[in-house]
């Protein structure tokens, strides 16, 4: 293939428009000396550089750098200067991808800040572990009392054994978001208030249990509780969204079609959050269970989360586009790395509990983010261990009433296999398994609609 003369990649940067200053001149002078010249490489990358920006619409860092460069001299035709064309021509678009912002909201790169939230909360998890440990050792150990003898036997080597540990993943979520969050943004200050409004009523729930001989507070005090606060950030969430496009709508995976819920929307946030919440707190009854299905859900929601937040994104894979739902991918990353720190002192033998103080916060986040991103059909997908977990006990307790005697041998299902002589790691790691498929298949069938 001919490459190009000196004087016609020359007239070419002159023709385009491009005010390049002193690297048009050198290239001009160069040409009028040697017309027929064969173009130096840097002059036919550095113009190639051009028409691929000019294509996308965006300015090039590269020409900024090459304009510096080419009025320093001895510089133009240098071997050295050729391998930073090289390296800027490679390296360019990696770059243009790592400074992709979630809308344009955004001053600053949302996906450094997502992993530097998740980082975070996961060193403050393992920091404040051990001490938090050891003041909850000297003051609220879990006491292994149900309404089953044969539960209580299965569970008596975690008598003693510390609870509440959700006050430090809380405190790591909150304390990272701080950092590395936009508190200007409604999406991560409704994500912190979650976190510590319901971390605060399930530390209450706890702290009546361990200090009390009732077994906290009543099943109407801890719903009405929830309900008050699921009215206040499903309000919150309605006047955030109402004005975004398909905000205040159900949307269906398949077919693309959607429900209008109008003021309805707040009543629905309401389930949704106090379901969520609800199924987290149900499945935390072995060593590791919920944290490490949380972990799953939660890095599927951080992802839909940004996708949600990104409109490029969001129109190529047809979801719904919310505008700053991306800031709240910075408090889901941050629960992330706060359940892998708490899973580090969570799994088998659990030196610690979560308690209601870490399941309630966790599971309101984790419906936040559906609602956020207008995900909520898929949150019963990504939370398939948590749905099943709470369908077992509503057709336990529905059947026993019915008929007088036992669907499964024990509710919720992860005592079903308990009872039937499978070891606790082997039931735990199974429903991680699970879990992971599940989420992996939410936002696979992104793609696939």
């Amino acid at each position: 293939m001919q490459r190009p003369a000196l004087s016609e990649v020359s007239t070419r940067f002159l023709d385009s428009g491009d005010q390049l200053g002193p690297i048009v001149s050198r290239f001009r002078s160069a040409a009028d000396l040697n017309p027929g010249a064969e173009a130096p490489l840097s002059a036919r990358r550095c113009f190639q550089s051009r028409e691929r920006s000019v294509q996308r619409r965006e300015p090039s860092v590269l020409f900024l750098r090459f304009r510096y460069l080419a009025s320093r001299p001895s510089t133009l035709d240098s071997q050295h200067f050729n391998m930073l064309i090289w390296l800027l021509n490679h390296f360019e678009p990696l770059r243009r991808q790592f400074e992709i912002l979630s809308s344009g909201d955004s001053h600053v790169a949302l996906t450094a800040r997502i992993a530097l939230a998740s980082v975070m909360s996961f060193l403050l998890a393992l920091l404040l572990g051990p001490i938090v440990i050891r003041w909850l050792k000297a003051h609220f150990q879990e006491r292994i009392v149900s309404a089953s003898d044969r539960l209580n036997e299965l569970h008596a080597e975690k008598q003693s054994t510390p609870t509440m540990g959700g006050l430090f993943v809380s405190a790591s979520i909150v304390l990272a978001s701080l950092i590395c969050g936009d508190l200007s943004s409604p999406y991560a200050l409704c994500g912190i208030g979650v976190v510590t409004a319901f971390c605060s009523l399930g530390a209450w729930d706890d702290w009546i249990k361990l200090s009390t001989h009732r077994n906290g507070l009543t099943v109407k005090q801890k719903f009405a509780v929830q309900l008050l606060l699921g009215l206040f950030f499903a309000t919150a969430m309605y006047f955030t969204l109402k004005d975004r496009p398909q905000g205040l709508s159900l949307v269906f995976p398949i077919g693309g079609t959607s429900w209008y819920f109008g003021a309805g929307f707040i009543a629905w946030a309401m389930f949704v959050l106090v379901g969520s919440s609800n199924g987290v707190n149900l499945t935390d009854g072995l060593d590791g269970l919920a944290s490490g299905c949380m972990i799953f859900a939660g890095g599927a929601f951080t992802a839909l989360t940004y996708l949600a937040g990104h409109k490029e994104m969001a129109d190529y894979l047809a979801i719904p586009y919310i505008a700053g739902c991306g800031e709240l991918s910075v408090v889901m990353g941050a629960m992330v790395g706060a359940m892998l720190g708490f899973l580090w002192f969570n799994c088998y033998p659990a030196q610690v509990f979560m308690g209601d103080a870490g399941s309630l916060p966790m599971g309101a986040l984790l419906g936040l983010g559906a609602l956020a991103c207008r995900q909520e059909i898929l949150l019963v997908l990504v939370g398939g261990v948590f749905v099943i977990e709470t369908l077992s006990v509503i057709a336990q307790v529905g059947w026993f009433k019915l008929t007088g005697s036992r669907l499964i041998a024990c509710s919720p299902l992860h005592n079903h296999y308990l009872f039937k002589g499978h070891h606790e790691i082997k039931i735990v790691v199974r429903f991680w398994i699970g879990s992971a498929l599940l989420a992996l298949v939410a936002v696979a069938s992104l793609k696939i609609r």
